[in-house]
């Protein structure tokens, strides 16, 4: 399968990121979104091996150049692979989930969505968070205690992170990216704290390029 003509047109544009080389491609909500930053913390571990495996990293995430400055220094994602847009145009052409609509406007939606309402999975995952998963070698309290620091970190610079509130309930997405630019995987997030398909393990979709590169 292809991957969307959207995002092949905006890689081509990009020094580094069209086609010849396999590519991920993190689409990410508002930068001082939960799922924002959980995702980056995730994929830092994961540099040096994505960078042996010939697989260029980009993600583009919701906000401003402040914001991307104070994420990468909070994360440790290297700000070159991290890309800012205003508005989430490509987000849209996509056809990524915009979140919970409602009269109100975006921040009852959010509250709305924080409770599972328009979220699925999202109170499961909090739950996750303070109950601990054997699975996934977290301690009870242990993830919540970093999510806890993230909030901390937004709260403390919300027009930093988000410069206006309008695409505050807009998720993202994944796609890796053969050479060719047929899509090896993609995933849509439906709801907070659902940035992956399987958030016991978030980079589990890379397991079989990785694996196999590491074999001899």
């Amino acid at each position: 399968m292809n991957a969307p003509a959207a995002l092949v047109e905006r890689l081509a544009r990009l020094p580094g990121m069209a086609s010849g080389r396999r590519r991920l491609v993190v689409l990410l909500p508002q930068l001082g979104d939960f799922d924002s930053l959980e995702y980056a913390q995730a994929l830092v571990p994961a540099l040096p091996q994505l960078e042996a495996a010939g697989i260029e990293l980009l993600a583009i995430g919701i906000g401003a150049d402040a914001g991307a400055e104070r994420f990468c220094a909070f994360t440790g994602f290297p700000r070159h692979r991290l890309l800012v847009d205003a508005e989430p145009d490509l987000h849209r052409a996509l056809g990524l989930y915009q979140g919970l609509r409602t009269p109100g406007g975006p921040w009852p939606a959010l509250l709305l969505m924080c409770a599972g309402v328009g979220s699925p999975g999202t109170l499961a995952e909090v739950w996750r968070g303070y109950s601990g998963d054997r699975s996934a070698l977290l301690m009870p309290f242990e993830l919540a205690t970093v999510r806890l620091r993230n909030m901390v970190e937004v709260l403390g610079a919300w027009r930093t992170y988000v410069p206006k509130d309008d695409f505050i309930t807009q998720r993202g997405g994944t796609y890796l990216l053969d050479s060719d630019d047929q899509l090896l995987y993609s995933y849509q997030d439906r709801g907070i704290l659902g940035f992956s398909e399987t958030m016991r393990r978030p980079l589990q979709f890379l397991d079989f390029i990785l694996s196999a590169k590491s074999q001899p």
